[in-house]
């Protein structure tokens, strides 16, 4: 069997196994569309063992900073001098200028799978009602992204790490 056919069969019938546990038994345990991210940054960053370990490591870092700035968005006022907008747009502002520093750390470098945890976790907070609030943020349940959106990534990823095993499994017959 030639690669694409392979790695396509391959994604597909993990994708609808990702997304029966994702919408069934796993549900609310991990969010399939946060899990194909990472899943597809595994590919990008190389589909190997280097690409595994810097999408996780470097997703839950960029998670970890969303985190950190969505716990100072909520504490914000509505009346802060100049408005909320200019204020959360220096918060993210400077969380975003700290992820990509962190680069200079050898185990942060890999920016891109550090945006990915963050605007992951963004797009959680920002289209998911009253999940952008310090009781949820500061919680120790599924609903706090620092947990949920971590899980998706670690899902997603493995998930690509076994798209492509099995990949290489169907291109042998």
């Amino acid at each position: 069997m030639n690669n694409l056919t392979a790695l396509s069969l391959s994604i597909a019938g993990l994708a609808g196994l990702a997304t029966f546990l994702a919408v069934g038994p796993l549900s609310g345990i991990f969010l399939i569309w946060a899990a194909t991210i990472a899943w597809a940054a595994y590919f990008f960053l190389g589909a190997n063992q280097e690409a595994l370990k810097n999408t996780i490591v470097c997703g839950i870092f960029g998670v970890f900073m969303a985190w950190l700035a969505a716990i100072e968005l909520t504490t914000i006022p509505s009346t802060a001098v100049l408005g909320f907008p200019i204020w959360a747009a220096v918060t993210v502002t400077c969380s975003v200028l700290v992820l990509c520093l962190a680069a200079n750390i050898p185990a942060l470098a890999t920016i891109p799978a550090s945006v990915l945890g963050y605007s992951s976790t963004f797009a959680y907070l920002l289209q998911t009602p009253e999940k952008l609030t310090k009781d949820v943020l500061l919680s120790a349940s599924l609903d706090n992204p620092l947990i949920l959106i971590s899980i998706s990534i670690v899902v997603g990823t493995y998930f690509g790490q076994f798209s492509g095993q099995l990949s290489a499994k169907l291109q042998e017959k």
